[in-house]
């Protein structure tokens, strides 16, 4: 079930992007966010992206997850154009290839830790009692096995986020998108949230995407992209502090 690893074709990189342009239009004037922006991640790559507030990664995170669409450029998801998929292909594909983690964890506060966490095997189409046996067996491996029939307004903000990372986790996607995973918790939680994704990503295989400011988490990566006047710059580890990533 859950430990099953689905690997790609060497030569298919997980996502290649090329010349990737976003622009936006206000009330006042044409704002463009992404001019031409260039990255590949190979499978297995945990990446952060990195840069000053309002240069454009909640953007480019939102455009590899195919919540945006950009207005140029090419987005390959394992070697396909998804963007020229119908709408209802994308949508399966979203909720089967990709998972998604935000700062704050958009749960549903009427339903269990367990019933969230089902919501994507249920949509997918799977029976009540596999959406259950996934939903468990994830929620085990985020130590939440005592907690998973609580409504979310019981759990403390780290179990909170735990949950999130269970749900984008339990359909297996094979690239797992987080914005700023860390920034809503103090740094030992935070810690223990990003413990858990290093060790999917080292257990599994899943390769991982990481908006953050997190100075700290940053440098656990093994690449970090910072985004600089509508482009990517590939970043060692002493280059983060100029790209605005603290200590928090």
């Amino acid at each position: 079930m859950f430990g099953e690893v689905r690997h790609l074709p060497e030569d298919k990189p997980v996502l290649q992007i090329e010349n990737l342009q976003k622009s936006y239009d206000t009330d006042s004037a044409r704002v463009d966010v992404l001019k031409g922006l260039s990255v590949t991640v190979t499978q297995g790559d945990v990446v952060g992206v990195v840069g000053a507030s309002g240069v454009g990664k909640t953007t480019f995170l939102h455009i590899i997850g195919t919540l945006d669409r950009p207005c140029s450029g090419t987005v390959l998801h394992f070697g396909h154009d998804v963007f020229a998929w119908p709408d209802a292909r994308l949508s399966r594909f979203r909720n089967s290839d990709l998972g998604f983690v935000f700062q704050f964890h958009h749960l549903l506060p009427e339903f269990s830790a367990l019933e969230n966490v089902m919501m994507p095997c249920l949509v997918a189409g799977s029976s009540r009692m596999d959406a259950r046996a996934k939903a468990a067996e994830i929620l085990e491996r985020m130590g939440l096995a005592s907690r998973e029939n609580h409504r979310i307004g019981q759990l403390s903000g780290g179990e909170q986020q735990r949950v999130a990372l269970a749900r984008a986790m339990v359909q297996r996607p094979r690239l797992l998108l987080a914005d700023e995973p860390t920034g809503n918790l103090d740094e030992k939680t935070g810690g223990h949230v990003a413990d858990l994704i290093f060790s999917l990503n080292e257990q599994y295989g899943t390769t991982v995407i990481i908006v953050t400011h997190n100075l700290t988490l940053a440098r656990r990566m093994n690449r970090c992209i910072g985004i600089h006047k509508g482009i990517a710059v590939e970043l060692t580890r002493d280059e983060l502090v100029r790209f605005g990533v603290g200590a928090g």
